[in-house]
């Protein structure tokens, strides 16, 4: 196969996908999020959600320009879609956010059409720029921001697509995270505690974890302000 495709069994571990029968599947291309995090949306469109049965057909949906991710027409096939993106089809009016289902595994959660309209972004670094705070987001993006109460690892809810700030949520006790990386990789849990890179959660079962603190995803603050459930 070509550069723009990958041995099924390479591919990682997040993407629902059938590893047996045919051997290749598309290559994610460079976009918003890594390798992991994000998913090929010929792939969401065939394997996961199982809206095109070969690459034709999920190139004749992509060419009609109905598919929005985060409020912006997308038809490249490799463009990666990740954790918490907003997905529109706009001609049958459905939309979804992406989310980590079971084991950690890529899958869409169905959402009003209200909720569609932001999106949960975790700030992994901050930097100046020109004696201004800019804020980096986990999906690439960087904003400019006047607050200085922002630290890293906080989640910022984003109005889409203007990606204006909406909502602050701070990493702290009390505050409802989804994990997403490691060995827990999908749990939703409640802050406990945070010492140095360590943070320690109460699962849904009311059991204390501890795992490190770079994958603690906040998405609420007594509880998650988006949808989860997948289809």
């Amino acid at each position: 196969m070509g550069k723009n495709h990958i041995k099924r069994f390479a591919a990682p571990k997040t993407w629902q996908i059938k590893r047996k029968g045919r051997k290749f599947i598309a290559k994610q291309a460079p976009g918003p999020h890594n390798l992991g995090s994000g998913i090929p949306l010929s792939v969401m469109l065939k394997e996961v959600m199982g809206y095109a049965g070969t690459t034709r057909e999920a190139k004749k949906i992509l060419n009609s320009g109905e598919i929005k991710i985060d409020g912006k027409p997308r038809k490249d096939l490799g463009f990666p879609v990740g954790i918490f993106d907003a997905v529109e089809f706009s001609g049958t009016k459905e939309h979804f956010r992406v989310v980590l289902g079971k084991k950690g595994k890529i899958a869409l959660a169905k959402i009003s059409k209200d909720e569609a309209l932001t999106k949960p972004c975790k700030i992994t670094g901050k930097t100046a720029v020109k004696g201004r705070l800019q804020l980096n987001l986990y999906d690439g993006k960087n904003i400019i921001a006047s607050d200085k109460a922002y630290s890293v690892g906080d989640t910022l809810m984003m109005s889409l697509p203007d990606q204006k700030i909406s909502k602050h949520l701070k990493l702290g006790k009390n505050s409802v995270i989804i994990l997403t990386g490691g060995k827990h990789i999908g749990e939703l849990g409640s802050v406990e505690n945070i010492v140095g890179s360590k943070i320690v959660y109460k699962d849904e079962k009311g059991v204390l974890v501890e795992t490190s603190k770079k994958y603690a995803f906040v998405i609420g603050d007594s509880k998650p302000l988006i949808t989860l459930g997948s289809i």
